[in-house]
């Protein structure tokens, strides 16, 4: 069997198409702009790349960019001031500050100083609880892009399927689970202290790894005609050179000889996350000017 490649950079394509035009159509019926801002504290390189094409795809699909970087040296105050203030701004319906910060700061402090209904990263404990008891909020944006590529192949009846989700993280494993749970899959959370890891994986009829260590499933974890979403985003030594790879939390070669779908890295998850964070923003637009929620 050789897996049919999931094409998240394609159906994130669609997603941001399909996000532009429910914007231009805001735009016209309402006169409302949706606004994501975006607060980056520091020089990290990987972050400034990040929050570059964040502010690119935000503003190709007709919504206001707002983007704030600060030093290393400001303060956890100045941030926290910051934030108040994106708080209090109308024009302004979803805030991301992007992570890691700076050592000095205490990120759980910054994120429940969001509004949770300006939450668009789906992080405050309001919005994690509201997930869990299945009330509407704002979802974490990976997660949210892994439900989507999963009914996309799976088709919207998820009923009944067994589910491993591998990683506990707030970000990505837990809210995961839930959301399969929110399906009515059986869901299994695995962790590094699971006895029988690859055993407890090869029972599930959907894989979503997400646990940070590169190529770490391999093809005789995985049940015969799996659907396998890998998060992971690792580097690797390049072989033969001095550079690097890119790779996920699943060896792509022997899993996709086993499984039905799998996401390949990079292509697969990455490019849905910043096409969730705009869907996101969207529906926070909608909500706080007491607009149906938009479907996509």
């Amino acid at each position: 069997m050789t897996a049919q490649v999931i094409d998240g950079k394609a159906f994130a394509a669609g997603l941001r198409a399909r996000v532009a035009e429910k914007v231009a159509q805001l735009k016209v019926d309402h006169g409302l702009t949706p606004g994501l801002a975006v607060v980056l504290v520091g020089e990290d390189p990987a972050s400034e790349v990040y929050v570059r094409n964040k502010g690119e795809q935000t503003r190709a699909a007709g919504m206001n960019s707002f983007e704030y970087k600060m030093p290393a040296t400001a303060t956890e105050a100045e941030l926290l001031e910051r934030v108040a203030a994106l708080n209090a701004d109308p024009a302004v319906h979803g805030i991301l500050v992007q992570l890691p910060l700076p050592r000095h700061m205490d990120s759980a402090k910054v994120i429940d100083l969001i509004d949770p209904a300006k939450d668009v990263d789906g992080f405050h404990v309001v919005n994690a609880g509201k997930l869990a008891v299945g009330a509407k909020g704002m979802v974490p944006c990976t997660p949210l892009g892994c439900l989507m590529l999963i009914k996309d192949r799976l088709g919207p009846n998820l009923a009944g399927l067994d589910a491993v989700v591998i990683g506990r993280s707030n970000i990505v494993g837990k809210p995961m689970a839930q959301l399969l749970l929110r399906e009515s899959c059986t869901v299994t959370i695995a962790h590094s202290k699971t006895r029988d890891l690859p055993g407890v994986v090869r029972r599930a009829d959907i894989v979503v790894a997400a646990v940070g260590v590169p190529l770490m499933v391999k093809g005789d974890w995985v049940k015969p005609g799996a659907l396998v979403i890998d998060v992971g985003m690792n580097r690797i030594p390049k072989e033969g050179s001095n550079g690097t790879r890119l790779v996920g939390d699943v060896d792509y070669q022997t899993a996709a000889e086993v499984a039905g779908h799998i996401t390949p890295v990079p292509g697969g998850v990455g490019p849905m996350t910043i096409a969730c964070l705009l869907a996101n923003c969207l529906t926070a637009a909608c909500a706080q000017a007491g607009l149906p929620e938009p479907v996509l």
